[in-house]
């Protein structure tokens, strides 16, 4: 196995392999706006650290977001290309799953819950609840698109990751790194949710809700929700 893992859903522009045992290369920049302009030199970098070809690469994963609709349709967009290029399978990773992964890394044996809350722009979060417990991290509510204030207390109360505490930290008190999605990390769960013999989604993407450019006279309620 070589597989490619990508993520623009924050503002990390993230990319990795993975040969199934361990990370062999990301390169990741940081830019809130510039997806389209940093993805491809990304993937160049690290197929080029580990003297590999497109050719090699065997699978693809790329987070679904939730995210920013122009950065996450730059990620979703490049990886079924790529893929269908190569004739190899997509997987779709929801991005939250991957940032609760990353926390659950860093401390393996830490139990109870925990809030993944990135930047969702317009003054508002997006969010997913946790349960860390020796065999990882289980998402058991969201993802939701919310202003930070208007989450549950019991949910703003919780240890939290993303970068939702660093911008509201009055709202999110207990913040804590990482800060954005990491395509190695991303690539790390997705090789052991294959191995566990789970079918991952597909990739369509989780923008809950309308882009800031609609159709004039477009309608209708966005995917706005509350934890509950």
């Amino acid at each position: 196995m070589l597989l490619l893992a990508i993520d623009t859903s924050t503002t990390a522009i993230t990319a990795a392999l993975c040969d199934g045992d361990s990370v062999l290369a990301e390169a990741t920049t940081l830019d809130a706006r510039a997806h389209a302009e940093h993805l491809a030199p990304g993937i160049r970098t690290v197929l080029a650290d580990v003297g590999a070809r497109p050719a090699d690469v065997t699978d693809v994963a790329v987070g679904t977001g939730p995210g920013p609709f122009t950065g996450l349709r730059v990620g979703i967009a490049t990886a079924r290309t790529f893929a269908f290029a190569l004739g190899v399978p997509v997987h779709g990773v929801c991005s939250l799953d991957a940032l609760a992964h990353a926390a659950w890394l860093a401390e393996p044996e830490r139990a109870g819950e925990l809030l993944v809350a990135t930047d969702a722009r317009r003054k508002e979060v997006y969010a997913a609840v946790y349960r860390l417990s020796a065999s990882g991290a289980e998402r058991v509510d969201g993802p939701c698109v919310s202003r930070a204030a208007d989450l549950p207390e019991p949910v703003r109360s919780l240890p939290a990751v993303g970068r939702g505490p660093l911008l509201y930290p009055g709202a999110l008190p207990h913040g804590a790194p990482p800060l954005d999605v990491s395509a190695g990390t991303l690539a790390d769960l997705a090789v052991r949710r294959l191995r566990a013999g789970e079918r991952l989604p597909g990739v369509d993407p989780l923008y809950l809700r309308r882009p800031d450019a609609a159709p004039t006279g477009s309608t209708g309620p966005s995917r706005k929700s509350t934890l509950g």
